[in-house]
């Protein structure tokens, strides 16, 4: 069994409209969030072996303070196909996994990543900014995951339930 956590970016700011989507920063919430996600997980003990990001300002950043504050000691991994990405750049960016990583942490923009979620576990979940999703994948190597894979959502957490 493999476990896979789906994390939306954490709140990107609108302050600059000069600034393209791809290179939007963190607002002040988005900048608290991810480290309470990065807490959420080192408490409830699911710090990622490996962490995928989204080439994204926003995206990177959540990343990078998920991973400090979870205790996460590798480097975040980017993947540019994960912006604007479709639930298929999700399952090809997670197939190249090496099967040592038994948890892995995707960071990612909607509508994909939601899609994503909702083809592996039959669901219907909203994923607001910096909410995380665990799902328990019954596969033993990454590259079995197909988008015919059901696993199974374990816990969804919203930062904003914490607050």
């Amino acid at each position: 069994m493999k476990t896979l956590l789906l994390l939306r970016h954490a709140k990107s700011s609108w302050k600059h409209p000069e600034l393209a989507d791809h290179d939007r920063p963190l607002n002040k919430r988005g900048k608290a969030d991810a480290p309470r996600v990065g807490e959420w997980l080192r408490r409830q003990g699911l710090t990622p072996g490996l962490i995928i990001s989204s080439t994204a300002e926003r995206a990177r950043k959540t990343a990078e303070r998920v991973a400090e504050a979870s205790g996460y000691e590798g480097e975040v991994q980017l993947e540019e196909s994960l912006y604007m990405g479709d639930p298929e750049d999700y399952l090809e960016a997670l197939r190249d996994v090496p099967d040592r990583y038994q948890r892995v942490l995707v960071v990612g923009h909607n509508p994909g990543l939601e899609m994503f979620l909702d083809d592996l576990t039959g669901g219907d979940e909203l994923m607001p900014t910096a909410a995380l999703a665990q799902i328990s994948l019954p596969i033993e190597r990454w590259r079995q995951l197909t988008a015919a894979t059901k696993g199974l959502l374990v816990n969804l957490w919203r930062s904003r339930d914490e607050a």
